[in-house]
Parts: C-alpha cells; structure tokens; sequence
C-alpha cells in the first residue's frame, strides 16, 4: 500500500516542506524545499503566501498524512509567537484540505532518521540522505527538517 507523506518544518521566513512515497518498506523523495516569504511582508501577508503555497502542494501531492514539527521551548519568546503563527496557518491548512496530521517534537524527529535526539543538522541532513536514496544533502536545513519530519511519521504507520 502507497502513501504519501508531507512533512513541514514551520517557519515565517522559511518553512521547510519534504514530500515521500512509503511503498512497503520503501521510502522514496518525491520533491522538497522551502516555502520563503519577505520580511518586508506584513504579518499576515506572509502568513496567507504560506497557506497558499502550501495549498498548491497538498493540491499536487494529495498527502494521506502531514506530519508537523511541535514548537519547541524557544527563549525568543517574539520568535516563539510568530513560529506559532505558522503553525497555525499549516494545522488549519491541513484541516481545510481534510488531511490526516500528526504532530512530532524536534527530539522524537532526530531520533527516527539518526537514533540520536541531539543530532546534529548535518547528521540530520546525511541520515535523510541516506534514508531516501538522494544523490546529494537536502538543503536547506528547513527542508531537510521536513524530510525528516516525514520519515518519522512514515515510521509511526
């Protein structure tokens, strides 16, 4: 049985998105980058380019599930707040598109793709690597996180 994951690493400026194919016990890319706003954007500008940019990618992949990276403990407490924002807009997003969503904390995501909560970005980006058979790192870093967000949760099913 097939499915398709998304996984999103929430983001203002950047928020990561990681599409894969779990066929048995074969996982496989299918696309992966960013979704970018401008600084220079009002708030809420930059949060409606997110919703729809990440409505196009559920439009185009038709994910059975999302898988999102929990807020972790941040003491920006401003940064806190407007990375909420994001993840607001991408758990209602999910919603309106009736996609299954599982949520996952930074630790239990470094844990499925390197079996060690505190790696480290670049252990992150080779294990993803690894995992899915790329030919080179996934970058940036966001899209990376994604990736491994969806890997966890192809993990979990």
């Amino acid at each position: 049985m097939t499915k398709i994951i998304l996984g999103i690493d929430p983001g203002i400026a950047d928020t990561g998105f990681g599409v894969i194919k779990k066929e048995k016990n074969c996982l496989v890319c299918l696309d992966y980058g960013t979704i970018k706003t401008s600084a220079k954007a009002s708030l809420s500008d930059r949060l409606e380019i997110l919703s729809c940019e990440l409505s196009k990618i559920i439009k185009k992949y038709q994910p059975e599930i999302i898988a999102v990276e929990q807020l972790f403990f941040c003491k920006n407490v401003k940064t806190a707040l407007i990375v909420g924002h994001a993840r607001g807009v991408v758990l209602l997003t999910a919603k309106q598109h009736k996609v299954n969503l599982v949520e996952f904390t930074p630790l239990q995501i470094k844990q499925a793709v390197s079996a060690y909560g505190k790696a480290s970005k670049m252990q992150v980006q080779k294990m993803v690597k690894l995992l899915l058979n790329m030919k080179e790192l996934p970058k940036p870093d966001d899209a990376a996180d994604a990736l491994a967000a969806a890997i966890c949760a192809a993990n979990s099913i």
